[in-house]
């Protein structure tokens, strides 16, 4: 049996060292916000053959000057544009730009954003997160309402959440730095990723928590860090089982999936793993760190 919970100060540095960069970059670079938070217009095309390389692309949009022009391939025939809001008749103009003789082309989308609707939707997301955060501690606090010793119920609750900040902070932190350094921007996809890792790594907390709750009843001689040690130990394989198999069909969504999504997947392979390693190795030796306050 592996001594996890003994080991405690460990994850907790690693895990302080990393929450401390990820605030560190965010801090300095922040997260590169995709036209649905900071408004900006998103221009989805397909050709009927082969479509122009990106440089002809590029080229063919210089006199327009747009401000953070980004040309995304998808699919074997179809870009995706995003830049600055723009006018229809500059809409009509990029089309007509954008048309080749021997290569009819077709607008799939067009969508444009207006910066206090990016705002808002950048409220919403964070409050969305916030309430998901609240009613998670509210739960769990009334699921352990009978375990009042030797940690009170409204802690597995707390102890939980932190796990949770843990896990977003880090995966905001990373996606951080891939904006600063490849220009990866977060979108509306962001946040629906950052609430399903919500999800995914609170249920395999609970799972554990669970298990320490019947092994107090079972395990009364036990001292209180040997019980959490011990339902650690006993729920790691089920996790590990849980969390592999959903890597490999994220995995292959990432790879085989399309380009506008693959952003969304990446969150959540990060998400899946780092959100599996606080389950295990920070919420319940966070319980432990309770009792020895205590």
């Amino acid at each position: 049996m592996y001594n996890i919970i003994g080991k405690k100060k460990i994850w907790f540095t690693f895990s302080g060292i990393l929450m401390a960069v990820s605030i560190i970059v965010l801090s300095v670079w922040g997260l590169r916000l995709g036209i649905d938070f900071s408004g900006g217009s998103l221009l989805e095309i397909s050709y009927s053959t082969d479509r122009p390389d990106l440089n002809t692309m590029e080229q063919s949009l210089t006199e327009f000057e747009l401000e953070s022009l980004k040309i995304q391939p998808a699919g074997e025939h179809e870009y995706i544009l995003r830049f600055e809001e723009i006018d229809e008749d500059t809409h009509q103009n990029i089309l007509s730009k954008l048309q080749t003789e021997d290569n009819q082309l077709n607008e799939n989308r067009f969508e444009a954003i207006g910066p206090s609707i990016g705002n808002e939707l950048k409220t919403k997301a964070i409050q969305s997160i916030i309430i998901v955060l609240l009613f998670i501690v509210i739960y769990i606090a009334y699921a352990f309402r009978k375990v009042s010793k030797p940690v009170a119920s409204w802690k597995y609750g707390i102890s939980a959440i932190i796990a949770l900040v843990h896990d977003i902070l880090i995966i905001t932190g990373i996606f951080a730095v891939l904006g600063y350094f490849f220009r990866v921007e977060v979108d509306s996809l962001f946040v629906t990723a950052l609430l399903t890792i919500l999800g995914f790594s609170i249920h395999d907390t609970i799972v554990t928590f669970d298990r320490t709750r019947e092994n107090l009843i079972k395990n009364k001689d036990e001292s209180f860090d040997d019980i959490i040690n011990i339902s650690v130990n006993q729920t790691i394989v089920r996790s590990l089982n849980t969390s592999i198999t959903t890597l490999f069909v994220l995995l292959a969504i990432y790879i085989f999936g399309g380009e506008t999504i693959k952003n969304f997947v990446l969150a959540l392979i990060l998400g899946v793993i780092i959100g599996t390693y606080s389950s295990i190795f920070i919420a319940s030796p966070l319980l432990s760190m309770w009792h020895k306050k205590k």
